[in-house]
């Protein structure tokens, strides 16, 4: 993929480098791994009007953190510009807004650069960014979400737990078993170089897929009565799957719709107060099929409608847990 080698950005076709001989494609790992802490004397103290969060709509990683910034009720304390359209030969761009020193329009690589002018790696969206050090914070949504959970909580005073202690063991089950099949398994089945390697990506995505929804025929959430960080991680793939990955990824054995636990469990996220204003459907699909018609052309469907009403209070369910003051 394109990115910066010491300090320069080079371009090269999207995920090139993740695709190995057999045609696979392998995710490289976030190197950026910095940690908000609710304490003064920490590297990255957490601090309202300090941080800021560089987002790109179509990303489901950068989504998991959007989500978690309403849910978290992070809109004032931490502030947000978000790229639009689709991602261009300098990578993320952002036209609209941001933050000094940087200047619209601006790629996001700058931002890296800003950080270390020799930085050799790619620059992804979410990108965690420290106004007062004019440092990144970090990189990976997974460890991002996790900060966004408790660290400001005293701050904002919302205590909702998406990461109960209780809880931890199953949520790491589910994310573990979903990240392979579903998360990154739709980009490894786009994303493949072979037939061979496309199959038994999409066939995984299908597995997955399959055994979520006969959990979530008995289960209100994936880790039980109350929603959590799994299901979070969960949203934002399932979200993107009916309108980009099932058509522009060819991960099209079925559609979530076809799903009736899976359809329904989607439409409670997603109608999940603020949740909504952090999908851009049309935009989602934009980008997915530009990554793969070179004649950058998107169908006019599936119409998708997710808030129609859902069944999922039929099952036992007490929302989210609530962090003890």
């Amino acid at each position: 993929m394109s990115q910066l080698y010491d300090g320069v950005w080079r371009d090269s076709p999207p995920a090139a480098e993740e695709i190995g001989k057999d045609g696979e494609f392998r995710r490289i790992e976030s190197p950026l791994r910095g940690w908000i802490e609710d304490s003064p004397d920490a590297e990255f103290p957490a601090e309202a009007g300090r941080y800021h969060l560089f987002v790109a709509w179509v990303c489901p990683w950068a989504s998991r953190c959007t989500a978690f910034r309403v849910l978290k009720g992070l809109d004032d304390v931490i502030s947000l510009s978000a790229s639009h359209g689709v991602i261009g030969n300098q990578g993320w761009l952002f036209q609209d807004d941001t933050i000094e020193p940087f200047e619209v329009p601006h790629p996001l690589y700058r931002v890296y650069q800003e950080h270390d002018a020799s930085y050799t790696g790619k620059a992804t969206v979410p990108t965690l960014w420290d106004k007062k050090t004019g440092r990144i914070v970090s990189n990976e949504s997974a460890d991002i979400i996790r900060m966004m959970n408790s660290a400001f909580d005293r701050i904002t005073g919302n205590r909702l737990d998406f990461y109960p202690e209780e809880l931890r063991a199953e949520i790491t089950r589910w994310n573990e078993f979903i990240y392979p099949g579903l998360n990154n398994g739709v980009y490894r089945a786009g994303f493949a170089a072979s037939q061979e390697a496309y199959e038994k990506a999409a066939r995984g995505v299908f597995e997955t897929l399959d055994a979520m929804e006969d959990h979530l025929s008995q289960s209100r959430y994936l880790a039980g009565e109350y929603l959590t960080e799994a299901d979070w991680r969960a949203f934002t793939t399932l979200v993107r799957f009916d309108v980009g990955y099932h058509g522009a990824f060819k991960c099209n054995l079925r559609r979530i719709e076809d799903y009736p636990a899976l359809s329904n469990y989607l439409r409670e996220l997603y109608q999940w107060p603020g949740v909504a204003q952090t999908v851009k459907m049309e935009e989602n699909k934009r980008n997915y099929y530009a990554l793969t018609d070179r004649n950058h052309l998107y169908p006019i469907g599936p119409e998708v409608d997710l808030t129609t009403p859902h069944d999922r209070a039929k099952l036992p369910g007490k929302g989210v847990m609530e962090r003890a003051v």
